[in-house]
């Protein structure tokens, strides 16, 4: 058996490697690294893949968030209400646009942001909702788009986990995550679905008006050389970057899938144990079953991560990582209680679920790339121990 990764890079690149090769060639040799034809040729078929008006490519995903977000004209203290269990970047930039980040609890089974909470939350400040399509599952748009409309709030979507999955809306019909708020946002950081070889991320929007703003905030206010607008940032997907995703992109579907096999097998080894919390897979049409069925394109499995629900998780991570099995804690720490972003305001016992998320979460490899072999291996070792904990 190989060594197993936590995400296999070199086995994926191995299988696109000529191709590549050449591309990255071409590029150098043609000395055209910022803003040349490659990006707008990937801009171009993303928006195709995505089926949205718009895609603007930046530096990486915080700076898409970022970005976003200022397009959105927003001012000093408006509040941004978003999930308390994810990645920093979320509420980072929310801070320091000098906004208000107002931080609400998730649901125990998708790990999104709950729809009851972002209620609760609103108040006359409200501004934006930032739902995070945590590890790869969407969250309730349908929800949360009828909260903005009601309320007139801007949607966000942080899409950094999720490109390539579809939501499906309660009249059945389907739209690309991170295509369905006022703006999207994505990484292209190398371990993403959809990963270059360096940083990258992209913006999304249907909105004319809205991607004139951004396109010209992401070249430093710039529409026309050495004339600025707007007040904008430095940030730009390189086209060495944009070649490499422009040569995955037609792969993208196919790494869904193999995510979801190795998702299916997981469960299926995991699903009746005692002490296991396997992940959901459910949307408006496709409603967890226990499984993760060929239906389940609302989930691309970003990460696989199981609740260890009898106080071993800690154990059991040293554990796997004595045998040499990779494997991380997604996420340690709730944002709320985190050094930078405490606050006053939030009160202990809104956060029951993401509290108890911190204490039972892992993520298991998880990549194009797991064979039988290395899945066996690690669905039994923890089962071993497990069975014996």
């Amino acid at each position: 058996m190989k060594p197993i990764q936590m995400v296999d890079l070199k086995g994926q690149y191995e299988k696109i490697q000529s191709e590549v090769d050449d591309a990255v060639i071409d590029v150098i040799r043609s000395s055209m690294f910022i803003n040349g034809p490659e990006v707008k040729n990937f801009q171009q078929d993303l928006e195709a893949y995505l089926g949205v008006k718009h895609v603007i490519p930046c530096a990486n995903g915080t700076d898409a968030l970022q970005i976003a977000l200022m397009g959105l004209g927003l001012q000093p203290g408006d509040e941004v209400i978003t999930a308390d269990f994810t990645f920093a970047a979320t509420v980072e930039v929310i801070a320091l646009l000098q906004l208000t980040p107002v931080l609400v609890d998730v649901e125990p089974d998708t790990f999104n942001i709950d729809i009851d909470a972002i209620k609760k939350a609103i108040t006359p400040k409200t501004k934006a909702i930032i739902p995070v399509h945590l590890f790869g599952q969407v969250a309730n748009m349908d929800a949360i788009m009828e909260i903005a409309n009601e309320h007139n709030l801007f949607v966000v979507e942080d899409n950094a986990q999720a490109i390539g999955a579809n939501y499906t809306f309660k009249d059945g019909h389907k739209q690309k995550a991170g295509t369905i708020g006022n703006v999207g946002t994505t990484s292209f950081f190398p371990s993403k679905n959809l990963g270059c070889y360096g940083d990258g991320g992209a913006i999304f929007t249907n909105d004319d008006e809205l991607a004139h703003t951004i396109r010209g905030i992401v070249n430093h206010g710039m529409y026309t050389r050495y004339y600025h607008d707007v007040v904008g940032v430095n940030s730009r997907l390189d086209s060495v970057q944009a070649v490499v995703l422009k040569i995955k992109l037609p792969h993208l579907n196919d790494y869904c899938n193999s995510r979801r096999d190795a998702a299916r097998a997981y469960t299926q080894a995991f699903k009746n144990h005692p002490h296991i919390i396997t992940p959901t897979a459910k949307s408006n049409n496709t409603p967890n079953c226990g499984e993760i069925c060929s239906s389940c394109d609302c989930h691309v499995f970003h990460q696989y991560t199981l609740q260890i629900t009898n106080g071993k998780r800690d154990e059991l991570h040293k554990h796997l990582l004595e045998k040499g099995i990779p494997n991380a804690i997604y996420y340690p720490v709730a944002l709320h209680a985190q050094k930078a972003y405490r606050d006053d305001r939030y009160n202990e016992a809104d956060f029951p679920v993401t509290n108890d998320l911190v204490k039972k979460v892992i993520s298991l490899p998880m990549h194009t790339e797991l064979d039988e072999a290395q899945l066996n291996f690690i669905c039994e070792t923890i089962l071993s121990f497990m069975d014996a904990n």
